[in-house]
């Protein structure tokens, strides 16, 4: 079937190739990528009559519509009849469940080709107007503040009658089972990532999990979703679902796309995306992941474990994992990790900056302290105020911007590393070594080990976004700071390759 409406069915233009994103938060879902997760999905489902097709999060209908095409080919030897075939398709075996009221126009218009579904000009008249695609509006439920659903913020998302609330019906559903009442075969959907929290994107609270999670209390057969990869390395509410995702021995494939313009064009999501393909019957302890790698219009593929040793994170490339397994068999067991701020070092939040923010030195304070902001901007803020960690006030110690682009598709900003021994910051950076006794030489040779490739390299493997914390230095080991560090030095040392090498120097960026 192409573009077109089958035979005898009014001509509506296909426009879901060209949609515009609301926000990296709604990404809706090219034609394209959506023909390559249907593609992962035994393809004798669309030559069964009985198989159900569910997508609860729909923006576009771009699923149910491409399924559908599958259908009307796969069943033309079952039911000849196209009007029957058609009747038969949109009323047993095509379900969605819309994520706004608009959407679920816009969904039923591709699939019916009426945005509503007893319209004379739909596809096929139903008796109602939603049809199989539903709309509810829902509210959220809230205790302290936040949603027990989704943990949306009262103060945001609390919304008059006529605005969208952003409740998602799958996830605020405390039965879902009981939305259509009915037991599903395929669920497959690129569900909403985040709900904002009128911070920047990487503050916002992620909820792709959730669909994720309340899909798989269906139970369906197969299970298909679009998802960003920050899940890789949990933190901000996801290290549960990371764990669940490792652990899962029904995920069949894994889709990686480190950069996200791979998958959908225009959009930057850091740290990129992911689809992947669940099904029931399968085992990957025994037949182990297919994991494809999406770069630049290149794809590897390589069948392995989600999981490597006992670790809690998916180390996306599988080139790092010898790399990886060398620095860990070393036999040295302090990690930089161990010697990396808490993420607010000492107790000031960003906020600080801009609301005492003082180009020079108070006269008012006792005894004023420097304390560095987001772009090393300036300010001070009297010892007593201080609220953690006083005594790191006086050392050699290093500041690291807690955001930083290793392990992005962005050229690195970091180690933009700088050294301090009088001052403070505000959480947007971390402090490194304050209790190691630094000296100024030392810390000026930590600062060298820092900017190699083979450091960068380390840190970026326990990364999935922008966001560093103590545990993203986890596979640095530390090592002897009476001298500075070259990459050739730490290359030999650990017995790397000239292959090694060189994707090391693939990966990681220059720094600007």
């Amino acid at each position: 079937m192409t573009d077109t409406a089958p035979v005898g069915v009014k001509y509506n233009p296909d426009v879901l190739s060209c949609l515009a994103n609301l926000s990296n938060d709604e990404v809706f879902t090219p034609p394209d990528v959506a023909n390559r997760l249907l593609d992962l999905l035994p393809q004798d489902l669309f030559a069964n009559p009985d198989t159900k097709f569910l997508d609860p999060a729909c923006k576009s209908g771009i699923f149910l519509r491409e399924i559908a095409k599958r259908l009307l080919k796969g069943l033309e030897p079952q039911i000849p009849d196209l009007e029957e075939r058609i009747a038969h398709i949109f009323k047993n075996q095509l379900y969605g469940i819309a994520i706004t009221e608009l959407t679920g126009l816009l969904a039923r218009r591709s699939l019916y080709c009426s945005k509503y579904a007893n319209n004379e000009y739909s596809v096929f008249k139903f008796s109602t107007p939603q049809g199989n695609i539903c709309y509810k509006r829902m509210r959220h439920k809230w205790m302290n503040q936040k949603c027990i659903y989704c943990g949306a913020t009262k103060s945001k998302y609390e919304r008059e009658d006529g605005l969208e609330t952003h409740a998602y019906q799958l996830i605020h559903s405390p039965k879902p089972e009981e939305i259509f009442k009915i037991k599903f075969d395929v669920i497959i959907s690129n569900p909403p990532y985040q709900l904002s929290d009128g911070g920047a994107q990487a503050s916002a609270k992620p909820i792709y999990h959730l669909f994720v999670e309340q899909a798989e209390r269906l139970n369906p057969r197969y299970l298909a979703m679009i998802i960003p990869a920050r899940w890789y390395a949990g933190g901000k509410g996801l290290d549960e679902f990371r764990n669940k995702m490792l652990d899962d021995e029904h995920i069949r494939e894994l889709h990686d796309f480190p950069n996200t313009s791979d998958c959908f064009p225009g959009v930057n999501i850091r740290g990129g995306v992911c689809y992947f393909l669940w099904d029931k019957e399968y085992n990957n302890q025994q037949e182990l992941v297919q994991v494809v790698t999406h770069t630049n219009k290149n794809t590897q593929a390589t069948q392995r474990s989600l999981k490597y040793r006992d670790l809690d994170i998916f180390l996306r490339y599988q080139q790092s994992i010898p790399i990886l397994e060398k620095v860990m068999s070393s036999g040295q067991n302090d990690m930089l990790s161990e010697h990396i701020s808490p993420r607010k070092p000492f107790g000031i939040d960003a906020e600080f900056i801009k609301t005492s923010k003082l180009q020079n030195k108070p006269d008012n304070l006792k005894r004023a302290v420097p304390c560095y902001g987001k772009g090393k901007e300036l300010s001070y803020i009297e010892f007593d105020e201080i609220p953690s960690h006083q005594d790191w006030i006086g050392k050699w110690k290093i500041f690291a911007p807690r955001a930083n682009n290793i392990g992005t598709e962005l050229n690195d900003d970091n180690l933009n590393v700088f050294i301090g021994k009088d001052e403070v910051c505000t959480e947007s950076y971390l402090v490194i070594g304050a209790e190691m006794n630094l000296t100024q030489e030392t810390a000026t040779n930590l600062i060298s080990y820092l900017q190699t490739k083979f450091v960068r390299f380390l840190h970026s493997l326990a990364k999935a976004s922008q966001d560093a914390t103590s545990k993203t230095y986890r596979f640095i080991p530390m090592q002897d700071f009476s001298k500075s560090w070259t990459d050739e030095e730490l290359f030999k040392m650990y017995g790397f390759t000239e292959g090694e090498v060189a994707f090391i120097e693939a990966q990681i960026k220059p720094m600007s």
